[in-house]
C-alpha cells in the first residue's frame, strides 16, 4: 500500500503518550487479561491482532498474517506504518521500547495516532511482552529494519538499526510464558473464528492463519477476505436459515461516528443480534444497541400503518415482536469509546445511541419504501410473532404466577433443599426416575435440589415460546428456578446459583444434555452468562483395586489405571475388575455422591458463551429444521468424537 499519514494524522514519536508503568502485570495477570487459562493465552494473542487490526480501521493496513508456529511461539505480521522509533519525550527511550514495555503506552489516547482504535481499556501488547517468555519485534519502517528483543518483558538490548528496507509494518513474534500459562497449546479454531470475525468487521482486510504445528506436510493455513463487510457477516450467519426477504444494509458517518448495520428476518424464533464497538464484541449491548432497537420498533410501526399492514386492532408492535427471527450486526466505530469494564462488554457512550437510531431510521424507512413485497413478509413476521407473543404470556402467567407450585406436580418431583440462600443453593436436572432416586438418596439435602427429568425435553429451536411453554418438563424448570424466561426473566429471583445437568454418559444423554443447553441458551441465557450453569462429570469406569475402588472419567485414565494396578498386583490386566457405567441409574446412592455430587471430590464444567454468534450458529446448525447443514457439521467432525457409544 501507498501510505500517506495525512490521512489520519502525524504519526511519530510525539504520537505516543505515556500512562503508567508495566509493573505487576507478571505478578497479577488475571487483572490485565482477565484469567491464565486458556482464555487468556488467546486473549494475548488478540492484543497483539487488534494492534495490527487498529492500523488497518486507520486505512492504512490492508494484510495481517498470523502463524502458530512448531515451538509454541506465535508470530503476527501487519504491512501498517511500523512502531516509531525515535527517542520519546516522556521516557527518554525508544519510543518502540517505551510501547513495548511501559503499560497503556501507544497512540491511542489522543486523536493524533488513530482516529478509531479498540479504547483505552486495552492492555497492549506490553502485557503480552511482560507475559512472554520471549519476544521479538521487528519494524520496518521509512526505508530502515529495527530490531529489539525482550525476555519477560525486560529488553536484551536496545533498538537496533540492522539495514535498509523497502517495506514498512510490525512483525512480533513471543513465546508465551509456560511459568504463568501452563501448557501452550493455542486452539486453531478459536483463533479462527475471531480472525474471520475481524475481517468481516473490517471491509477490505486480508488475515491468514496458518498453524505449523504437528508436523503435517502441508500446515493448515486459513485467509479472510470480505468485501461486503458486516453484510457478508449477515448472509454467513443466515446460510443455513430460511430467509424471508433480501437483507437490508446501512452504511453511515454521524458526526465522527461509523455506523454500519445490516439485518435480516428468517422463519425461525430465535433473536440472533450482535453488536460491536471498535470491532471489539459487546456481549451485553450499550446504547449502539439500543438505539438500533429503537429504531427499528418505531419505524416497523409507522410503515405499517401508513401501508395500511398494520390494523387498529392489531396495537403497537412491541420490541419482543419485531426481533423474534431476527439476525442483525451492529458495528460502530469512534473515536473515543466508553466501555463499562475492562472487557469492553457494553458501550456507554450516550451520543452514539442517537447516532445508531438515526442510520437506521432514515436506511430501514427507505428500504421498506423501496420494496414493499420485502416489507410485506417483515410485517407479516411480526405480527405473527406478536399474536404467538400474546398467547406466550398467557402460558407463561400461568407458569409463574404465585402460587404455581400447588397447581403442578412439582412436589412429587422437586426434592428440594433446606437452604433458602440462592447462593449456597444447588438445583440437578437429572435425566430419568433412576438416576433422580439415586440423587435423591445420595445428595445432601442442605444444600442440593434435585429435580427429575421424564424423557428428552422438547428442542425449543424448532418451537415458538408458546408451545416451548406448553411442554411439562419445561415447565417444570421454569417453576423450580422461580424467575421467569426469556425477556421477563428477573435473575434476582433466581432459587438456586448452581445448576447442574447431569445425564448419562451415553448417547441418549449427550442428546438430553444438548437439549437442555439449547433451552437455556435461546430463553435463561442470564443463568449462562451469570456463571450458574454447570454440566456434571460421572465416571464412566469403576476399576476395583483391592479393597478401595478407582473411578476414572475417560478412556485414556482407564488404560493407565488399569495397567498401573496390574503392575502393583502382579498380574496381568485382564484380571483387573473394569465396570463399565452405562447409566447413572446404575450407581448406588453412595457411589453417585462420592464421585458425581461430593463437593469435595466431584468434577464439574462450567458452561460459557465466549462468542455468542459462533454459538448461535452451532445451536443453529445442530437443532434447526435444516438437515443437509447438521449432516455436513458430523461428517466434519466425526473423527473428532471420544467416547462415542452407540
Amino acid at each position: 500500500m501507498t501510505l500517506d499519514n495525512h490521512q489520519v494524522g502525524e504519526y511519530d514519536e510525539n504520537s505516543i503518550q505515556v500512562l503508567e508503568g508495566l509493573e505487576a502485570v507478571r505478578k497479577r495477570p488475571g487483572m490485565y487479561i482477565g484469567s491464565t487459562d486458556t482464555r487468556g493465552l488467546h486473549k494475548i494473542v488478540g492484543e497483539v491482532v487488534d494492534n495490527s487490526v487498529d492500523e488497518a480501521m486507520a486505512g492504512i493496513c490492508d494484510t495481517i498474517e498470523i502463524a502458530i508456529h512448531a515451538d509454541a511461539s506465535v508470530t503476527v505480521h501487519d504491512n501498517g506504518r511500523g512502531i516509531p522509533v525515535g527517542i520519546h519525550r516522556q521516557t527518554g527511550k525508544s519510543t518502540l521500547e517505551t510501547v513495548m514495555t511501559v503499560l497503556h503506552a501507544g497512540g491511542k489516547f489522543g486523536a493524533e495516532g488513530y482516529k478509531v482504535a479498540s479504547g483505552l481499556h486495552g492492555v497492549g501488547v506490553s502485557a503480552v511482552n511482560a507475559l512472554s517468555e520471549s519476544l521479538r519485534v521487528v519494524v520496518e519502517r521509512e526505508g530502515r529494519t529495527y530490531v529489539q528483543e525482550y525476555r519477560r518483558g525486560d529488553p536484551t538490548g536496545p533498538v537496533a538499526d540492522i539495514g535498509p528496507s523497502d517495506r514498512h509494518g510490525t512483525t512480533t513474534t513471543f513465546l508465551a510464558d509456560s511459568t504463568i500459562f501452563g501448557e501452550i497449546d493455542y486452539s486453531f479454531e478459536t483463533l479462527s473464528q475471531r480472525l474471520r470475525e475481524l475481517a468481516y468487521l473490517t471491509k477490505g482486510l486480508t488475515i491468514t492463519i496458518v498453524d505449523e504445528r504437528g508436523g503435517a506436510p502441508v500446515p493448515r493455513e486459513l485467509t479472510f477476505y470480505f468485501e461486503g463487510g458486516v453484510l457478508a457477516y449477515l448472509r454467513h450467519l443466515n446460510q443455513r436459515r430460511e430467509t424471508i426477504h433480501r437483507p437490508f444494509y446501512v452504511e453511515r458517518q454521524i458526526e465522527g461516528t461509523g455506523v454500519e448495520v445490516a439485518l435480516q428476518y428468517n422463519d425461525g424464533f430465535a433473536e440472533s443480534v450482535f453488536s460491536f464497538a471498535n470491532n471489539s464484541t459487546t456481549t451485553d449491548g450499550g446504547t449502539h444497541l439500543t438505539g438500533f432497537r429503537t429504531a427499528v420498533t418505531r419505524i416497523i410501526n409507522d410503515y405499517g400503518r401508513k401501508a395500511n399492514l398494520l390494523k387498529s386492532d392489531d396495537g403497537n408492535l412491541a420490541g419482543e415482536d419485531v426481533r423474534e427471527g431476527l439476525t442483525a450486526i451492529i458495528s460502530v466505530k469512534l473515536q473515543d469509546p466508553q466501555f463499562e469494564s475492562q472487557t469492553k462488554n457494553k458501550l456507554g457512550n450516550a451520543e452514539v445511541r442517537n447516532h445508531v437510531e438515526t442510520a437506521v431510521s432514515e436506511g430501514l424507512r427507505a428500504f421498506l419504501e423501496e420494496n414493499p413485497n420485502d416489507a410485506k413478509k417483515i410485517i407479516d413476521k411480526v405480527l405473527t410473532s406478536a399474536r404467538a407473543r400474546r398467547a406466550a404470556q398467557m402460558a407463561r402467567d400461568t407458569v409463574i404466577r404465585k402460587g404455581a407450585f400447588e397447581g403442578m406436580t412439582l412436589p412429587g418431583k422437586l426434592a428440594d433443599c433446606q437452604e433458602r440462600d440462592p447462593a449456597k443453593s444447588e438445583l440437578y436436572l437429572v435425566e430419568g426416575d433412576s438416576a433422580g432416586g439415586s440423587a435423591k438418596q445420595g445428595r445432601d439435602r442442605r444444600f442440593q435440589a434435585i429435580l427429575p427429568l421424564r424423557g428428552k425435553i422438547l428442542n425449543v429451536e424448532k418451537a415458538r415460546e408458546d408451545k416451548m411453554l406448553q411442554h411439562e418438563e419445561i415447565r417444570a424448570i421454569i417453576t423450580a428456578l422461580g424467575a421467569g424466561i426469556g425477556v421477563s426473566m428477573r435473575p434476582e429471583k433466581l432459587r438456586y446459583h448452581r445448576v447442574v445437568i447431569m445425564t448419562d454418559a451415553d448417547v441418549d444423554g449427550a442428546h438430553i444434555r444438548t437439549l437442555l443447553l439449547t433451552f437455556f441458551f435461546r430463553h435463561m441465557v442470564d443463568i449462562i452468562d451469570s456463571g450458574f450453569l454447570y454440566i456434571a462429570q460421572p465416571p464412566l469406569f469403576r476399576i476395583q483395586s483391592g479393597r478401595t475402588p478407582v473411578y476414572v472419567y475417560s478412556e485414556k485414565e482407564r488404560e493407565e489405571v488399569v495397567s498401573r494396578v496390574a503392575r502393583e498386583r502382579k498380574t496381568t490386566v485382564e484380571k483387573v475388575e473394569v465396570q463399565r457405567y452405562k447409566g447413572l441409574g446404575e450407581m448406588n446412592p453412595d457411589q453417585l455422591w462420592e464421585t458425581t455430587m461430593n463437593p469435595v471430590n466431584r468434577t464439574m464444567l462450567q458452561v460459557t458463551v465466549d462468542d455468542a454468534a459462533v454459538a448461535d450458529e452451532v445451536f443453529d446448525t445442530l437443532m434447526g429444521d435444516a438437515v443437509p447443514p447438521r449432516k455436513m457439521f458430523i461428517q466434519t467432525h466425526a473423527k473428532n468424537v471420544r467416547n462415542l457409544d452407540i
